[in-house]
């Protein structure tokens, strides 16, 4: 699941990157990930320092068996996979409905702590189809799989694509999304255990430890998907023409912004630093680093590559010294309710679930700040159709709506800058 990717033995240690108050105050440089002219928000939106916001949540249901993933519907309903294969259906007017509206469980290796039902989106024409994209670990041995299949009718699910996982349980990635170019995204981890043991990160021969993009509106040949002409590794000798990013650890959850199909990217670090990536559509084949790198941080000298160009993350935390261990991955707030935060990206951490925010801005810089906390053991954030957000809890099972509010700038501390 979403618990932090550990070392072989215990709790691993290590010293701040930076201290706590230069990690909440400050911008974090691009790297190349921004380009100028990036607005912090939506046009007309009245944003403001991320240090006049916090975040408040409100439980709305509970009960739920360890929840790891949600996604918003078309008629208002949040659907929650929970770990085991089922799925529940929350509505906002109804609450939780008592019996799942899906039940993959006769399918789903949920034996181990991060195995079992890890991502579901809907189609784009969901409204029409009523169809579902789910990424899960298979029985018999864990594969990776990502399948789909109509809402209601488990009979009918379709695997798209697998990938082999059978020697450790974790690092599986799992998220899937669609993005506004229509392709579907699937982020899969990098083959387990710890310090990339199969090298798998810096490997286009794999599909471990990276972000795929097929179109799933076509079939070509015997593969019920395409592979679009524009992915970056199609002409690549060797590679697997489905990746579109390498270099990932285990991006447990990533997102797509719907404004300008950029890819946010929570990548759980191993031993020192957590990290959150920003991609731009125009930036298919990027190297993210690992297990070159961690974060920012060399990891492994024997798998940089001379004259290889890394993409560094727009934010990263280390987590010994404040109880951190696994970032979860969040979305960009597009909601109507709080028109100050929108274009604010929002994660956090399974074991301090302090609420990170990252904004984009004009010079190409990011803005960040600490804005709250979210209730114990997050492992998932999800918008609604209407934009606004939602948190999963795991072992207390709880579903929380997340808002934003206005801290009177009085009372805030310094901007960051």
């Amino acid at each position: 699941m979403s618990r932090r990717r550990r070392r072989p033995a215990s709790m691993p240690a290590g010293l701040l990157v930076l201290v706590l108050s230069a990690l909440l105050l400050t911008s974090v440089p691009t790297a190349g990930t921004a380009a100028a002219g990036t607005t912090a928000g939506a046009p007309g939106s009245r944003a403001v320092p991320l240090t006049e916001l916090t975040v408040a949540t409100e439980q709305v249901a509970s009960g739920l068996q360890r929840p790891i993933a949600i996604t918003g519907l078309p008629d208002g309903r949040m659907l929650i996979a929970e770990k085991a294969g089922t799925v529940r259906a929350y509505h906002p007017d109804t609450g939780l409905a008592a019996e799942p509206v899906l039940d993959l469980s006769a399918r789903i290796d949920s034996s181990d702590n991060e195995r079992g039902l890890l991502g579901i989106t809907p189609a784009p024409n969901f409204a029409r189809t009523g169809m579902l994209y789910v990424a899960y670990t298979s029985l018999p041995a864990g594969a990776l799989t990502l399948a789909r299949l109509p809402i209601g009718a488990p009979q009918r699910l379709q695997v798209l694509l697998t990938q082999e996982h059978a020697e450790y349980g974790n690092h599986n990635g799992g998220q899937v999304a669609f993005g506004r170019d229509g392709y579907l995204y699937w982020s899969t981890g990098d083959g387990g255990h710890a310090n990339d043991p199969y090298k798998a990160g810096q490997d286009l021969g794999t599909l471990l430890g990276k972000i795929v993009r097929i179109d799933v509106n076509r079939a070509c040949g015997a593969k019920p998907y395409c592979v679009p002409s524009s992915n970056p590794f199609v002409r690549t000798p060797g590679a697997r023409p489905e990746i579109w990013l390498y270099g990932l650890r285990n991006p447990w959850r990533f997102s797509v912004d719907p404004v300008d199909n950029s890819l946010w990217i929570g990548d759980v670090g191993q031993g020192l630093i957590e990290e959150i990536n920003h991609i731009r559509p125009w930036q298919g084949g990027a190297n993210l680093g690992w297990s070159c790198k961690e974060g920012t941080p060399v990891f492994d000298p024997e798998q940089c590559r001379p004259g290889v160009r890394y993409v560094d993350p727009v934010f990263e935390y280390e987590h010994f010294l404040t109880e951190s261990c696994s970032v979860i991955g969040g979305v960009v707030y597009r909601g109507s309710r709080t028109p100050e935060a929108r274009g604010t990206y929002v994660a956090s951490d399974y074991c301090a679930p302090r609420v990170f925010a990252v904004r984009p801005q004009r010079d190409g810089t990011y803005e960040t700040a600490t804005i709250g906390n979210f209730p114990t053991q997050p492992t998932a954030i999800g918008a609604d159709v209407h934009g606004e957000l939602y948190v999963l809890s795991d072992y207390p099972g709880w579903l929380s709506r997340v808002r934003f509010e206005r801290v009177p700038p009085a009372s805030a501390g310094p901007a960051t800058r």
